[in-house]
Parts: C-alpha cells; structure tokens; sequence
C-alpha cells in the first residue's frame, strides 16, 4: 500500500489525534499544558504589553527554569539554591500571585550544564496533589504533596547519572504518575501511584546519553492510549499506560533528544540534536498496527530546533530555533512554507494562543509571532532578566517565569 494511503487510513483510526479537549480548560497540569501540546484557546492575552499591564509580579527567593503549572486557582513553581543544596516548591494563589506555602528539600549539592539550573523539572498535578521530581547526583527524589501543603508520600527513583544535570518532567496518566528516566547510569520509565507512590510498573530501557524529553499520552486507536516516549539509546518507543508493555520502537535516534514530542494530526512529531543546534526531525504515523517499514511519514535534517519543542496549529509544524531561525512546515508533507530569523537566543519552548505564538528569548523578550503561512511579528515585550522558561496559559492569565520573577497577564476584552 503507498504510503499516502496508509497515513489516510492512520488519520480515519486516530480521528483527528489527541488534540487537548481541554485546551480549553482553565488548567496547565504539566509542562506544555494539556499532553505538552502547548495550545491554548484563552481569548484576551494580548501580544505585547507595558510594565504596568501585569496583573501581579513577584520575585522568587531562588533561581529555576522550571515552568509554572495552574489548577484552577492554585499555582506551582520550583526554585534552588547555587549548587542545588536546597530546592523550593512554592504554592501561590493563581489571580494575586500571593504565596500560600512553601517547603524546602534538602539535596546534595552537584554539576550542571550552564543553561541548565537545579529546578529545571517542572511540577504535574492532577488536581489533588502536586507532583515534584528533584534530582542530584546520587539520587533522584519523587514527593508529592496535597493543595495545603502536606507531604503526602515521598519515593526514591534510584541513582541518577546525567552529564548536564535534571531536565525531564513528570506527568499524570489515569491514576498514574510516569517518571522518565533515561540517562546514563540504569535507565527506565517508572510509574507510581499517585495516591500512594508505590511503583506501579517499572520498563526498563537501554541507558545512554540522558535524555531531557517529556512523555505525551496519544491515542492507539482502539478507545486506548499509549506512552510515546524517547532518547537517542532508545529510538522513539510507545508503551502501554496500564502495563508499561513496549507497543513499537524506532531505531535509535542519532543525537540527544531535549526537546519533547507532540502530536497532531494522527501523527508523531520528535527531534534530536547536540552542540546547541537540531540535527534531526521526524513525522511518524501514530497507529500502533502500522508496519515499521511504512511508520516514518517524513524526515528533515536541517534548520531545527534542539532544546525548544514544537508547535503544531492549522495543518502547520512551526519549528523555533535555539539561535532564532523560525521555520513553518505543512504539517503532513514536511514541505517547508517559510523561514525567518528572530533577533535572540532560545531556550524555553514556544507556546501558541489561539492563533498567536508566545516564545521568550534567553534575555528577556517575549517575541509574539502569528501562526500563518507567512511571517509576521506581532509584538515584542522585555521582562527586564533573563528567562529559560516555557510560559504556561490557565485561569485567564498568561504566567512568565524568568530566572528570578514570576508574572502574569490577564486577559482582556479586545483583539490581542
């Protein structure tokens, strides 16, 4: 069969993929939002603004790149000490930014890659408890605790063996928080149970270089799911939720994966890369009962991202580049539709509100660009430091985290 007509056949199994029904809701559960897609349809978030325009801001005691994650009125966000001796889970208040708790955890201290920081991992939750991976050189550390501020279980996941330091984070699935760990030292995707922390399953994987990607959960196509999980030792895997059970692999990918994966479209969509630039893309069919053969849809192996993940919006793959070169592909074919260079460096990942794309430059500028078929810069706002962070969208706000701050943005009535 051709392979247009197998990824027809992927698209009438899968629907129209696993695009976040809650895009939509007022939550960002886990980095990206909604299975890391990094969508919202909030109206109202304009595309530039002035200093007086946040509707709170407030200075973090320590310095993170994790992004910050909303469930209804209750925000989370991570900080750490130089060295990572101490880390910090800070619970605010959602609309006023105003701190409700605060618990601190005691780590050794241990090496990191300079972009990187020690609270780099950004929180899940599932609307009961917050979930929060911690990690040095000797081990990594699982707690969770509940909305007022109790430590409801805590885990030790093992040792952990990483070159660059933490950057992976963790997500909630069904009753299940999946952990991933793919490093050097002893490898696996690990699930525990949220209500207690026992572990679930354990998949053991092939250790390698580490990987920094975050799971999504995709559709199998049979009223199931399945894990979509990756690094270079491993290739591009999908597992079971229930079981951890290996569903289909890829070879092994040729580079780091830092970068997360998306989905749309009944389709998968993963880079790979090293030395701050993407060296590897590739589009592959979702459906578990395709044939290995006929999975990669296509591949592209120039002008990529590699720490910043994708965004997939009206039939478009847009690509923004660690060095400022955006590019936008059709989504299907992999044919290129225009590129574009940004002024800036970029390490945290764009997110894309209705049909405007948010990404924030290593100094401080959030660049809003369209999300068209051609280019066009909407808006450009310093936040006055220096920013390594995915911004979150939820209870009508738009939150930013650089390196020292935390603010937000509330929508308003108006076009953008």
């Amino acid at each position: 069969m051709c392979r247009l007509c197998l990824l027809t056949l992927a698209l009438i199994i899968c629907g129209m993929g696993s695009e976040p029904k809650s895009l939509l809701a007022q939550n960002w559960p886990r980095f990206r939002g909604e299975n890391g897609s990094g969508l919202s349809d909030l109206p109202g978030i304009p595309s530039a603004w002035t200093d007086d325009e946040y509707a709170w801001k407030i200075e973090l005691p320590q310095v993170g790149h994790s992004s910050p994650i909303v469930w209804g009125k209750t925000l989370f966000i991570t900080s750490a000490t130089e060295g990572g001796g101490e880390r910090f889970v800070h619970c605010l208040d959602a609309d006023s930014g105003q701190e409700r708790w605060q618990r601190s955890i005691q780590l050794n201290r241990s090496e990191k890659h300079q972009k990187n920081s020690w609270a780099s991992s950004t929180p899940a939750t599932d609307g009961r408890h917050v979930y929060v991976l911690f990690a040095d050189d000797a081990r990594q550390l699982v707690i969770a605790w509940d909305f007022s501020g109790n430590e409801v279980w805590r885990r030790d996941a093992g040792t952990y063996e990483s070159e660059h330091g933490l950057g992976a984070s963790p997500i909630v699935h069904d009753g299940l928080l999946l952990i991933p760990n793919d490093q050097v030292g002893p490898s696996s995707l690990i699930a525990l149970n949220t209500t207690t922390g026992d572990v679930v399953w354990q998949s053991e994987r092939l250790p390698g270089t580490t990987s920094y990607s975050t799971p999504i959960i995709v559709s199998n196509g049979q009223a199931g799911y399945q894990i979509i999980y990756l690094s270079q030792s491993n290739g591009i895997t999908s597992l079971d939720p229930a079981t951890g059970k290996l569903n289909w692999k890829t070879v092994p990918l040729p580079s780091r994966t830092v970068a997360s994966p998306i989905e749309s479209n009944g389709l998968i969509f993963a880079t790979s890369g090293g030395g701050g630039t993407g060296k590897y893309l590739v589009a592959l069919q979702s459906a578990p009962a395709v044939s290995d053969e006929s999975r990669i849809v296509y591949e592209r192996k120039t002008t990529l991202p590699y720490v910043p993940s994708m965004i997939a919006h009206n039939g478009m793959l847009f690509l923004w580049g660690d060095k400022g070169i955006l590019v936008c592909l059709e989504l299907l074919t992999g044919k290129e539709i225009w590129s574009h260079r940004i002024e800036g460096g970029f390490s945290g990942s764009p997110i894309c509100i209705e049909d405007r794309i948010y990404c924030v430059t290593e100094s401080g500028d959030v660049v809003v660009i369209r999300a068209g078929n051609q280019f066009e810069e909407l808006g450009r706002t310093p936040l006055h430091d220096d920013c390594h962070s995915t911004p979150a969208v939820a209870n009508g706000h738009l939150y930013l985290r650089t390196f020292r701050h935390l603010m937000a943005i509330k929508a308003r009535d108006g076009s953008p």
